[in-house]
Parts: C-alpha cells; structure tokens; sequence
C-alpha cells in the first residue's frame, strides 16, 4: 500500500481507512467467494434519492481510494427551478468526490454478481480552502458526523427504529371488505401478500436487516420492521429496505408505492420513528427499577425538544405535497396536533410501554439521514434548555394548547422551518437552504399545477 503522509483533509482520513491492508485483504476475500463482478457507489440525495455509479470489481483498488465523482447538482435530483436555474450548482459547478465506507459493502442476494457500498462524499481536492472537506449536502455523512458530535457532548447514543407503511397493488392483491371495518391484521390477507413479505424479509436479512415482525393494515399495505440500532445505521437500512423493495416488485411483476396518501380514505404511508437514548446499556429515557409507564426527567426535556420544534420539522417529517393529506384525514391514526400521550396511539408523540417514544410525523418518502439528523438537533436543545412537554394528551392540558399548530400545507411547512434555527442547524447552512430552494419549487410548481379536483369542481360551472 501507499505511504501517505499524515492526514490534513477528512477525505484524505478516509482513504487512510479505505486503504487498510487487513480490512481491504477481508473485503477482497468477499468479493472472490461472491463471486462479485460489479459495484455499486451510492449516495443519497437530499429528497432520499438512491444516486450512483456502477463499477467493474476488478478496479476495487482504484476505488477505494479515489472515489466516483458525481455533479454537485445530483445532491438536488439534478433539478431545475421554474425559472430553469440548476439547483445545488450549475453545469461549471465542480463534482464532489464519493467515498465508500468499506463496513457498508453488501453483496445484492438477487444477483450476488453484484454489490454495493454507501459513500460519503467530499468536495474535490483541486478546490482552494475546501478540497478534501466533507461536501455540505451530503445528508448521510452529515449525520454520522452530527452523531458523533452529539455523543461527544451529552454521553449519549441516538437509537431508532422505524415502521415503513408501503403499498403493493398488482394482480392478486385486491381487497374486498365491509365499509365500516378494516382488514388489519388479518392473516388471510398476509397469505395473499405472501410472495411479497417472503422475499422482502429474505433479502433484507441477507444485506444486515434483523427483520423481526410484519403485519398487514390497509387494502395493499404491509408494514415490515427491522430490529432498532443507532440512527445512522438504521438510516442506511431504510434506504435499502426502498431498495429492496423497488426490486421485490420488479420480480413479481407488481408495484409499490411510498406515497404518503395513496387515496383519499384509505390509511396513509406513515414511517414512525421509534426513539430511545442510551448511555452505555441503559436506555435513559426510563428509570431503573420503575415498572410503570413513565418518562424520566432526560425523557422529558428530549420529548419537549420534539414537540416545541415539530412545527419546524415538519417540512422534513413530511416533505411532499402529498404528505399533507395524510394528516387531513381524521380518524386514520395520523396526527393532527402537536400533544404526546401515554400509550396513546392520536398522539404526535406517543411513549410506548417498551420505554420509547414513536414519533408519528415521518412519513414512508421522509429522508432518514435529515428526519435523523434534526431530531439530534431538537433534542440536544431541549436538553439544554431544559423544555418542559407539558402533562400528556388527558391529563390535566388540552390538546395542542402548548405549542404551535402542525403546518395544513406543504407550503406552511417551508415558511415554518425557514423560522426554526435549530431545526435548519440541525442540517446545516447551505444545506438548509438547498432543501428550502428545491421543495420551495416543488410547491411552487403544484400550486401552478390544475388538478383533476379542480376539473371536477369547476370545469362546467356556472357563476
């Protein structure tokens, strides 16, 4: 291997990993009994987006140390503005340089001639004051870095674990059931979504996911855990549950959607975060010894940071347009208000027997790495600050009486979260204002946009 000398950029650190003789001598052995041929780098862009290049194997050397370079507008879904401006930098803007973390790599179970890796990405050397620095809207290694620094401040560790709603449709996968019920949980229509779960719970443990339970809930919607980890690698593992997926329904010939209101009636596609904090072995959101349902004082000024910034997350929790009309349904388990409750399943925030509180706003199209990344944010301030939740939904306050109403609107959402510093903090600077210029277009663009409501409601009335 090469001798380098000492590191000076974090891109130059992470090649001194990436160019370990042990860990490239075990990744290499891995590859050769796979029997792997191609590679995939991948990053993630700031809507969630799976982007990245793929790469004969037999340049592993090559990659390992100098990365894929990909057009820094990737990082915003090489998007333009309505006024045709590229987004995140125009086409002389420099390209950013993705790096693999070799603990990522995983071999695809669908095709084990094939591979992947998760990168961070880094702004190119040849850049005067920033080369070799970590490229700012690269959302996973924000988050990882965010991570470390949180823990370094506070001695504690940010675990989750999420709950993606997705829903399949295809032959064979029609409901029929009474008007005033609702199939959930009914065994018979697993049976029926039985290829699906199979090979979704198949290949997720082959690439690292301890899947652990599953159930069904709405016409067509499964919801498929994994067991909860730290934030970051539970991040990655939602992005490759998409993957995978994406992947389950190519082969079986049906669709999936991550919409978060596939109709008007039907439940939405929600991905509740379930939190805890730990220092070492203890998760200190609850207190030794105590048997019944309670939140430790740690607990309650971490859950009082979520609720006094939830307004100004929102633009993050649920980042479409369509993320909206999940919480105008009422009725369908989605939250209204911004309250918490014990065990209380209408509430924003609902602290669960198992010592957890399960954040109901992310939705199944959220982006893990910044939802993840705020609520480190949000967290640390309302353990600084000391921020009171106030009693839970039913005992002693009304409802959504101590903070701010959830944004009605996408729309709402954006001039909330250009407000909340700590929330914008939370992703950084220049990413914050990425994100605010790219979803700002995306409303702006279906606010132009003439639905099939409005031909319905208009196009043969009269004055």
């Amino acid at each position: 291997m090469t001798v380098r000398p000492p590191s000076s950029t974090a891109l130059d650190r992470h090649r001194e990993q990436n160019t370990d003789q042990e860990a490239v001598g075990a990744l290499r052995k891995r590859i050769t009994e796979a029997g792997v041929e191609y590679i995939y780098y991948q990053s993630v862009t700031l809507s969630g987006r799976v982007v990245g290049k793929v790469v004969p194997a037999v340049h592993l050397l090559r990659n390992l140390e100098k990365g894929v370079q990909l057009h820094r507008s990737v990082a915003a879904d090489i998007q333009a503005d309505r006024n045709g401006t590229l987004l995140g930098g125009g086409p002389r803007a420099a390209e950013f340089t993705a790096l693999p973390d070799l603990d990522t790599f995983a071999v695809l179970p669908w095709d084990t001639g094939v591979a992947r890796f998760f990168c961070r990405t880094y702004e190119p050397e040849h850049q005067p004051e920033c080369g070799g620095e970590p490229f700012a809207a690269d959302v996973r290694g924000r988050l990882i870095r965010r991570h470390r620094e949180f823990t370094e401040r506070t001695g504690l560790v940010l675990r989750s674990g999420c709950e993606p709603e997705v829903t399949w449709t295809g032959p064979g996968l029609e409901v029929s059931h009474r008007p005033d019920g609702c199939p959930a949980y009914q065994v018979d229509l697993l049976e029926r979504s039985r290829p699906i779960y199979q090979k979704v719970m198949t290949y997720g443990r082959a690439m690292g996911l301890d899947m652990i339970e599953g159930d069904y809930e709405d016409p067509g919607q499964l919801e498929l855990n994994w067991m909860y980890d730290r934030a970051e690698l539970t991040a990655d593992r939602l992005i490759t549950f998409r993957q995978i997926c994406r992947q389950v329904a190519r082969e079986l010939g049906v669709t999936v959607s991550f919409m978060p209101k596939p109709a008007t009636g039907v439940m939405g596609n929600g991905c509740h975060h379930n939190l805890s904090l730990w220092r070492g072995d203890d998760n200190v959101l609850a207190e030794p010894g105590r048997r019944e349902l309670h939140l430790s004082e740690t607990g309650r000024h971490a859950l009082g940071g979520i609720l006094a910034h939830a307004a100004g997350s929102m633009a993050v929790m649920g980042s479409t347009v369509n993320s909206y009309k999940r919480y105008w349904d009422v009725g369908l388990f989605a939250p209204g208000q911004i309250d918490w409750g014990m065990d209380d399943k209408t509430c924003t925030v609902r602290l669960s027997a198992n010592g957890r509180l399960e954040l109901k706003l992310p939705d199944a199209m959220v982006n893990p790495y910044l939802s993840h990344a705020v609520l480190l944010a949000v967290v640390s301030d309302g353990l600084e600050n000391r921020i009171d939740p106030g009693p839970p939904q039913g005992a002693g306050g009304e409802a959504g009486d101590r903070f701010p109403a959830l944004p009605a609107t996408l729309g709402e959402a954006l001039a909330a979260f250009a407000g909340d510093a700590v929330v914008r903090g939370g992703l950084g600077a220049e990413t914050a204002d990425l994100y605010l210029a790219l979803k700002g277009d995306e409303w702006a663009r279906f606010c132009a946009a003439v639905t099939d409501w409005e031909h319905m409601m208009y196009a043969e009335g009269t004055p």
